[in-house]
């Protein structure tokens, strides 16, 4: 195998990125201040180094092909992580740092951001780029330095430092809750029950810990974030079950009512990364104000 012909110059690669995203090789020309040609001749020897058809040409109009756009697609990731490797190295070398963090959404927006001010207070010199992740996180191809996860135990391959027990309360809206002058669980569980689609299973988790038949359960829809569950059970039309650490301003503020004592689900909160970042400065700075926030 010629790796030389996997590899194609920068230039090259350039030129078909910024032609790729505009479908125009003029506009192309204009940002990366070449001639319309130039920008032609770039990408029709990446296309013959490569052996592809990359674009279809209709008159002056260009088009990308069905593996055009897949090319496309991991290039331009690929030349994203390439200008943050060089922010980063630019930023480390006139002292300053930066560090990518991974979060669930609204993790990161209930209880993460409203605090992350008094980081910048102690580490002005350091970024945190936050990222909004609900699925796995690949440390390989994402670029991403750290994520903050919930899950059942510690992750193989990673480092982990755990957080938080996930402490879930019962919520319903405050005119569903004058409904009862007391509510039991068995109430509860009559009432229609939303739960967030990554743990599906926590309501018969809840109904285990009170002795309850899961007959009973009347499961309503899911959501994919808490947040959208938080306002569903906001304007009454159901009841939700979700970590305290995430509604602490709706109850405190009366938008919202806890039926019930918090319980412990059988998850915590985690921050992991691959032990090659065990030692970025970044991350050990901001390690050691997460774990004294909590």
């Amino acid at each position: 195998m010629n790796y030389r012909h996997l590899t194609p110059s920068m230039s090259l690669l350039l030129a078909f990125e910024a032609a790729a995203r505009h479908e125009s090789y003029t506009r192309a020309a204009v940002e990366l201040s070449l001639t319309q040609s130039a920008v032609s001749r770039q990408v029709q020897a990446l296309e013959q180094q490569l052996g592809l058809t990359l674009f279809r040409r209709e008159g002056r109009r260009v088009q990308l092909t069905d593996v055009g756009r897949l090319y496309q697609r991991e290039i331009s990731e690929a030349l994203g992580r390439i200008r943050g490797a060089t922010l980063q190295a630019t930023a480390y070398q006139s002292g300053g740092e930066s560090l990518r963090l991974a979060t669930l959404p609204t993790f990161g927006s209930k209880w993460l951001l409203p605090r992350l001010h008094d980081f910048y207070k102690t580490h002005p010199g350091i970024l945190v780029h936050i990222n909004s992740r609900i699925d796995a996180i690949d440390f390989e191809t994402s670029g991403i330095d750290a994520a903050i996860v919930v899950g059942n135990t510690n992750l193989p391959g990673l480092i982990s430092h755990r957080l938080q027990v996930e402490e879930l309360v019962v919520i319903i809206s405050p005119e569903l809750a004058c409904a009862r002058d007391l509510w039991m669980p068995e109430h509860i569980g009559s009432q229609m029950l939303l739960n967030v689609a990554n743990n599906p299973n926590v309501w018969g988790d809840w109904f285990s810990h009170h002795h309850l038949p899961h007959r009973m359960m009347r499961l309503g829809p899911s959501f994919e974030l808490t947040s959208h569950l938080i306002q569903a059970v906001k304007a009454g039309i159901g009841i939700g079950l979700v970590p305290r650490i995430l509604v602490a301003e709706e109850l405190q503020g009366r938008e919202l009512v806890s039926l019930d004592q918090p319980f412990s689900s059988q998850r915590n909160y985690l921050l992991v990364y691959p032990p090659r970042n065990e030692m970025l400065p970044s991350l050990q700075a901001f390690r050691a104000w997460l774990l004294a926030q909590i």
